[in-house]
C-alpha cells in the first residue's frame, strides 16, 4: 500500500511517496526557496509596461513578474499578489517568481507547505523523526539523490541519462539489444523519473530509432500508461524523439539538487548530524562552502543542538569531498 513518508528536516522538509521498496515521488522544500505557490504577499510595483514587476514583502525583497496589472497603476503602488509560480533556478540564469493580483479581500498567507500538499492527496502520511528507524533511507533516499546528481538512472537492459538545460530537460535512453524492447523499457523508466522528480516544463525523450509506425505507437502507449496526467506530448517521430510538456510551478528535484549543490549537501549533512550516535560535541565537517551555508543560518545550528542535546561545532575542511561528515 502506498504511503507518504514525511520528514521535517533542518532547513529542508522532504517527502517520498513509497510503494513497497519503490519511491514513486520525491519532494523537497527548502526553507529559503522564496514564497510558495498559493502564497498571498504584499508587494510594491517597481516596473510597469509590457513586463510589470513587483518587489515582494518577503525576506530579501525578491521580485516577481506580474500578470494582469490594472491599467494606469503607478510605479510604487502597494498591491496584494498571489504567487502562481515559484522562483526557478536554471543553468546560467534564474527566473523570478510569477504572480497575479490577489482576489479582493485576500489575506496575506504563506500558502500550502509540502506537508499540506501531500495531505490533500488522500494517501496516508507517516511523519518521521530522527530517533525513528530511517525508513526514508531504507526506501533509497540517498541512492535517489545520487542518481539525480549524476543524471544516470539504470534500468533492466539499459540506462537513462538526464540533463536539465535552460530550454528543456533531455532524457536519453541508452542500451543495447532489440530497439523496440529497449524503447519500451526506457519509456517506463523515463516516465518514472519524470514523476519521481516532478519534472515540469518542456521535456525531450530520445528513444532508439524505430523505423515502423506501429513500433513508435507502442512507445506512445507505453508513456501514456506510465505517466500520470496532466501533460501534453507529441508522438515519437522517425528520429525517435518525443516532446512532453507538463505544468511547471515549482522547481523540480533535479533543479534543486543539481543546480544548488551547496544547499543539497548542507541539508544532507544536517540530516546525517541529527542521526549521529555519540555524546559530547557534535562535529560537522565539510568543504568551506557547505559550512559557510550552514553558518549563515544560525537557527539551523540551534535547532540541531535542541534536537540532539549536543553542542555543535562547524569545521571547514578544504580537502573534504561531497556532503562531509558528522560525528
Amino acid at each position: 500500500m502506498a504511503e507518504w513518508l514525511y520528514e521535517a528536516g533542518i532547513g529542508e522538509a522532504r517527502a517520498a511517496l513509497v510503494d513497497g521498496e519503490d519511491i514513486l515521488e520525491a519532494r523537497i522544500e527548502r526553507e529559503d526557496a522564496g514564497p510558495r505557490v498559493g502564497a498571498v504577499v504584499a508587494a510594491r510595483l517597481v516596473e510597469a509596461g509590457k513586463s510589470p514587476m513587483v518587489a515582494l514583502d518577503w525576506p530579501g525583497a525578491p521580485v516577481a513578474s506580474l500578470a494582469g496589472l490594472p491599467p494606469a497603476t503607478a510605479i510604487g503602488a502597494a498591491l496584494t499578489v498571489e504567487i502562481i509560480r515559484m522562483a526557478l533556478r536554471e543553468r546560467g540564469r534564474d527566473k523570478p517568481a510569477r504572480a497575479r493580483i490577489a482576489e479582493p479581500g485576500a489575506v496575506v498567507d504563506d500558502g500550502p507547505d509540502l506537508r499540506a500538499r501531500i495531505a490533500v492527496t488522500r494517501v496516508p502520511v507517516t511523519e518521521l523523526r530522527a530517533t525513528d528507524p530511517d525508513r526514508l533511507e531504507a526506501a533509497g533516499w540517498s541512492e535517489l539523490i545520487d542518481h539525480v546528481r549524476t543524471g544516470h538512472w539504470p534500468f533492466a537492459g539499459g540506462a537513462l541519462w538526464v540533463d536539465a538545460s535552460p530550454a528543456m530537460v533531455l532524457i536519453d535512453i541508452d542500451g543495447d539489444g532489440d530497439a523496440l524492447a529497449l524503447a519500451k523499457a526506457g519509456a517506463r523508466a523515463a516516465a518514472g523519473v519524470i514523476r519521481r522528480c516532478d519534472i515540469g516544463g518542456s521535456i525531450g525523450i530520445d528513444f532508439p530509432s524505430l523505423p515502423d509506425r506501429a513500433g513508435r505507437q507502442t512507445i506512445d502507449a507505453a508513456v501514456d500508461a506510465a505517466l500520470p496526467q496532466p501533460y501534453e506530448r507529441t508522438a515519437v517521430n522517425g528520429f525517435g524523439l518525443m516532446q512532453i510538456v507538463r505544468r511547471r510551478v515549482r522547481p523540480s528535484l533535479i533543479e534543486q539538487v543539481v543546480l544548488d549543490p551547496v544547499a543539497t549537501d548542507a541539508a544532507l549533512l544536517l540530516r546525517q548530524a541529527e542521526r549521529a550516535v555519540g555524546t559530547g560535541a557534535l562535529a560537522l565537517t565539510a568543504r568551506p562552502s557547505v559550512i559557510d551555508h550552514i553558518a549563515a543560518h544560525p537557527a539551523w545550528t540551534q535547532l540541531l543542538q535542541n534536537r540532539t542535546g549536543r553542542p555543535v561545532q562547524l569545521t571547514a575542511d578544504a580537502a573534504s569531498k561531497g556532503t562531509g561528515h558528522a560525528q
